[in-house]
Formats: C-alpha cells, structure tokens, sequence
C-alpha cells in the first residue's frame, strides 16, 4: 500500500507517493491543476500500487476539484490539516521548503496521525456554509457602509442622532431618508442618501439568505433549530464549522476541535485544568452564543448553572462546564441527523413504494 501526499496549489499539484510502511519515497508527480492533470495524477498512483490512500492538504479552495474526482472514481482521501504537515516538515532531514517536500510532509503527516478526517462529496452542508459566509460578506458591507454614513450624517446635521444598531433596520433607514429629502440637491446630502439606498439593499439581501438558510435547516437539520437558544444562524454556524459530524469518534474530540475542553495543567500531585484558548473560535463562538442564551432563558440551564455555582465554581467557570456540556449535546444531535440522512438516502428513487411503506 503507497500513501499519496499532495500538496495544491491554484496552477499545480505536486503529488508524492511514499509506503505505507516506513514512508519511503516511491516517486513524485507536478500536474495541472485541471481536469485533464487529475485524472494523470489518478492514472498514475494506481500505476504505482493497487492499494491506495490519497493525502491532501486541508485547502479546499484550490483542492476541491481534485477531491471529488478522487472520490467519484472510488478512491479513499483525507484531509491534512496545515499545521500538521509543518510539524512533519519540521522533523524531516530535508531542509528548505518546496512542493515536493510539502507533499511529502502530508503524505507522512497521514501516516502518522491514523484518525484523519476522510473526504466525502459535498451535502448540504456546503449549500449552508456558502449562504452563510455570502451573509456574513454581506454585513461586513453594511457595517462599513453605516460607519461612513454615520460621519457624513454628523457633519451635514450633527442634529440627526440615530441611536447604536437603529440602522440595520429598515423603518430606521426609511426615516432617515424621508429626513435627508429636506437638504435638497447637495452633495453631502445626496451621498448620504445612496449610502441609505445601499445599505437597505443590504439589508433585504441578508433576510432574504436568512428565508433560504432556515428552510434549508428545516429540512436537512431540524433538531439543532428545536435546541433552545439556537437560531438559524447558530446552528448554520454549527454545521458549516463542524464539516461533518462522522470524522468524531467521541464529543470529546468535538470538543476538543471548538476549544470548550478544559486542558490538562496538572503538574506532580497539584491536579488542575486550564482555559482552552486553542480550536475553531467560531464553533466556540456558536456554543457560548447558545450557552449565554440558556442562561437567560433556559430553566434547566439555568439550575445547572446553579449547581455548579454552589459548587464554589465562579460565574464564568460554570458557564464554561454548560458550554462542555452543550458540545455533548450538539454532538449527539449532529450524529441523530447524520443517522437520519443516511437512512434517507439508502431508500432510493427506485425502490418501489410498496418496498419502502414496509422496511
């Protein structure tokens, strides 16, 4: 068995094979980063041996096209995060840095971590997380077209005081053009007034890929939207950061990945733990997001919290075991709705509908 070690790039790709054994060098391959260099790079690992695992860095930006055509043709793939294969560049004797031997430290890098997350196609997963950074996009514009207007408004009428976050609504931004009509034809005026025109387009794009991510949620994960104090945009957080719930064995590892797993600091007979600063600070974000919310409106968050108070635990230690244990809760939900879309997909259009009413 070879282990393929790819390194992508926009133009190229640099592939390496080594054994599986000991990951000594068996040859290496630059194609085109086309279809026409995929399937070469294909053709080329099953020359070499007929047992194959197919490495590549985690850069799915430029690595997408070479991932679905290894995994339509049946080949097996993971993906190597960037930090990993510094770590293998780091230890090897070669010294330097090239496309060969950055392939190279990902094929050895998947030799030596064994639980590397494989490969699938594309679900809707993908679907969400493209709506979702398009939206976030989106009001990064409008925070800057606010910013702008907000100082173009203090110098035409510092009389016009719009209050914090008033203008991420439209009966807001409608007052304030029904306002700005009366400065007539200057030129502040009428900039202030596109920037208005703007900024509710904005406005309208975002709730309208708010409307889409909902019904996709309902119906690829309804259980995450029934979870108290995740919205539509949270539990879209949720799937998009977490990439699919099947490369965690435990929610432990889920844990570990958005930084809520308390660290290990212990050091001879002192026993302590640390604040994870490390993992995804997005899914970290997602799960304080719903932890905070619970907080406030959940009961039985809200006695849980309690309870570790009473424990001399302070306020933010104890929302820090609620998120732990909220993670333990989205990893189970996460793993129910992979469950269910597996069961799905396993009753195909050509069963017929007798075949299906019964199992």
């Amino acid at each position: 068995m070879i282990v393929v070690g790819v390194d992508p790039h926009k133009n190229t790709h640099t592939a390496v094979a080594v054994t599986s054994s000991i990951g000594e060098l068996v040859d290496e391959l630059t194609v085109k980063a086309r279809k026409a260099g995929h399937e070469q790079l294909l053709q080329w690992a099953r020359a070499l041996d007929d047992e194959r695992l197919f490495a590549l860095e985690d850069c799915r930006h430029v690595s997408g096209a070479l991932e679905r055509l290894l995994i339509e043709h049946g080949e097996r793939v993971v993906r190597v995060p960037p930090k990993l294969m510094a770590g293998a560049r780091k230890g090897s004797r070669s010294f330097g840095k090239s496309d060969p031997i950055d392939a190279l430290a990902v094929a050895r890098a998947a030799l030596r971590e064994p639980q590397l997350p494989a490969a699938t196609l594309a679900g809707p997963a993908l679907e969400i997380k493209l709506l979702l950074s398009h939206r976030e996009d989106l009001v990064a514009e409008s925070t800057r077209i606010h910013n702008r207007l907000r100082w173009h408004l203090h110098d035409l009428d510092p009389e016009i005081e719009i209050p914090p976050r008033k203008l991420s609504r439209e009966i807001w931004l409608e007052r304030l053009e029904r306002r700005l009509r009366r400065h007539g034809p200057q030129l502040r005026a009428r900039l202030c007034r596109e920037l208005v025109r703007r900024a509710k387009q904005l406005l309208r794009q975002q709730r309208s890929l708010e409307r889409e991510l909902e019904v996709l949620l309902k119906e690829h994960a309804a259980p995450l939207l029934e979870m108290p104090g995740c919205g539509v945009l949270t539990a879209a957080k949720l799937l998009a950061e977490v990439a699919g719930i099947e490369r965690f064995e435990s929610d432990a590892q889920l844990a570990m990945l958005a930084g809520v797993a308390p660290l290990d600091a212990s050091s001879g007979r002192q026993r302590r733990h640390r604040l994870n600063k490390q993992g995804n600070r997005q899914l970290n974000l997602a799960l304080h997001r719903i932890a905070v919310t619970q907080a406030r409106l959940h009961p039985p968050a809200r006695d849980y919290l309690a309870r570790r108070r009473a424990e001399g635990k302070t306020w933010r230690e104890a929302l820090r075991c609620l998120t732990r244990h909220l993670a333990r809760t989205v990893f189970k939900l996460l793993k129910e709705i992979s469950l269910r879309s597996r069961s799905d997909r396993s009753l195909t259009p050509d069963r017929p509908l007798s075949a299906i009413a019964l199992t």
